[in-house]
């Protein structure tokens, strides 16, 4: 049996390491915070305040389809903005049980929570350019939507039921 390999997204300041952590965990699943898998060269960027381009995100991008693919069908949760469909396409192409799960939330409410995060390399300055590129999942993609104003608990239920 095929365990399922999630990608949790949404822009920065959602709540993605939060519900794939608590995913992972009842789920019975691997977990990895997808800012982990990011170049050095990625992180100084954004830091710097300065968005990513397309070229800049392929080798992240590289990174974390090769880890669902690790995972395979022992499943696993991997937390990853993948805004734009070209994005999530090259996460889905990692292995067919791959399904993601956007974090919806408002501008003004994720970039209340990114300046309130301590020891983040991600500058809230950023997070309005995030919603610039973002493409909601289109009918065609083994996607869903949760609310970052949910619990975490309702999140996960969410996509328990989801995933049945």
């Amino acid at each position: 049996m095929t365990a399922p390999l999630i990608v949790v997204g949404g822009v920065a300041g959602c709540g993605k390491t939060t519900l794939a952590a608590a995913l992972a965990q009842a789920l019975g699943l691997r977990f990895r915070d997808g800012d982990d898998l990011h170049p050095e060269a990625n992180k100084a960027k954004m830091a710097a305040g300065e968005p990513l381009t397309d070229a800049d995100r392929g080798p992240w991008l590289a990174a974390c389809a090769a880890q669902l693919a690790a995972w395979g069908d022992a499943g696993g949760v991997i937390s990853a903005s993948a805004l734009k469909r070209a994005y999530r396409d090259t996460l889905y192409a990692a292995h067919p049980a791959v399904r993601y799960v956007l974090i919806h939330i408002t501008p003004e409410l994720a970039t209340a929570r990114t300046q309130a995060r301590a020891g983040h390399f991600w500058p809230a300055s950023l997070t309005l350019s995030q919603f610039a590129i973002l493409e909601e999942p289109a009918a065609d993609e083994p996607a869903m939507r949760v609310d970052a104003t949910w619990a975490t608990d309702q999140q996960v239920a969410a996509v328990q039921g989801f995933l049945r």
